[in-house]
């Protein structure tokens, strides 16, 4: 065979084993494309439901901790009304219909309500979520912490707004639930949209994939897609869970405020109107009234003390939903109320 013919045959046969090369290299960066694009709309679908999922719990929990702070701050009344009443007996533990109620001194409800005050005073300016944060760790606890001492040596209560808002959270920071031992920061930022109350509220779990940039190889940035859509889908339904315990707890919180509330107007007429300040001079059901309204003072006092929001002890965890402490709460005020 001529070699020009050799060399014309040979050429072909590396021209078709080049096309077909350059083909497969074709497909194959074809394939990484798609598995890139799949893995950025896995990445910002994750995103997208993470944000709206801390969004709508944090949205529950700031109303549940607003709420409890508006009741410790409404104590005040209720310590005032105490005081002008003359030879009142020492109201001790309350134990009725198989609940048990913590016991305190108008002093202490006077004490609450001062820190509470404080607080609200503080969270308007506040992150989302700090108000949440109160009730995650304990309103009770918080509002008795914003009495306590800043960093700085200055007491808190002498402080105003967010700067007495802060300095509680820094002190719950190095208590036993509240932040973990974070002071302020209350746990870092997930996500770009995450706030400071999702940090509190998950607790240690590490996102070791969610929020950082994607691999710039394909079949890395799947497996890391994948892996951030598991943790964010595990993140959510804790946060769904913790939603629905905020909303049933908050409603069961305001049936019990509502009743206080018609319990302590009536007091309020009968020591302000009617000028009634000698317990002795009072009827059986005045008295009856009086107790009735230091029982729901109790309950509530109770309620506000629940943490929602318990700390893991493994860091690589999240933290976990109180349970058995917010039904017993509930419980309890369901078996009070009939009795009130």
């Amino acid at each position: 065979m001529p070699l020009p013919l050799i060399l014309g045959i040979a050429a072909g046969v590396t021209g078709i084993a080049g096309i077909g090369g350059g083909i497969r290299g074709a497909v194959k960066m074809k394939e990484a494309s798609d598995i890139q694009k799949g893995a950025k709309l896995i990445h910002e679908r994750s995103i997208e439901k993470f944000e709206n999922s801390s969004k709508d719990t944090n949205s529950a929990m700031d109303k549940l901790g607003t709420t409890e702070l508006e009741i410790l701050k409404s104590f005040e009344k209720f310590s005032d009304l105490m005081e002008k009443v003359h030879n009142r007996p020492e109201f001790k533990k309350i134990n009725s219909n198989g609940v048990s109620l913590p016991e305190f001194t108008p002093e202490e409800l006077k004490d609450v309500s001062v820190g509470a005050g404080v607080l609200l005073g503080g969270i308007g300016g506040a992150a989302i979520g700090t108000a949440g944060g109160f009730a995650a760790a304990g309103a009770t606890t918080a509002a008795v912490m914003a009495l306590g001492t800043a960093s700085t040596g200055t007491a808190i209560a002498s402080l105003s707004g967010v700067a007495a808002t802060n300095a509680t959270l820094a002190a719950l920071g190095g208590g036993a639930l509240a932040a973990g031992g974070g002071g302020m920061a209350l746990g870092t930022a997930v996500l770009g949209g995450a706030t400071l109350g999702v940090g509190l509220l998950v607790g240690g779990l590490i996102f070791n994939a969610v929020g950082s940039k994607l691999s710039d190889k394909a079949s890395e940035a799947g497996r890391q897609a994948m892996e951030e859509e598991e943790q964010v889908n595990r993140v959510c339904n804790y946060l769904n869970e913790l939603k629905k315990a905020a909303k049933d707890y908050t409603k069961q919180l305001c049936s019990v405020k509502e009743v206080y509330d018609r319990r302590i107007t009536e007091f309020d007429d009968l020591v302000n109107v009617q000028h009634k300040t000698d317990w002795n001079e009072y009827s059986s059901s005045e008295k009856l009234l009086v107790e009735n309204t230091y029982m729901l003072v109790a309950l509530l006092y109770r309620m506000c003390k629940v943490q929602l929001v318990l700390k893991s002890d493994n860091e690589n965890e999240m933290n976990r939903i109180n349970k058995a402490e917010i039904d017993s709460a509930m419980s309890d005020a369901d078996k009070l109320l009939s009795a009130a």
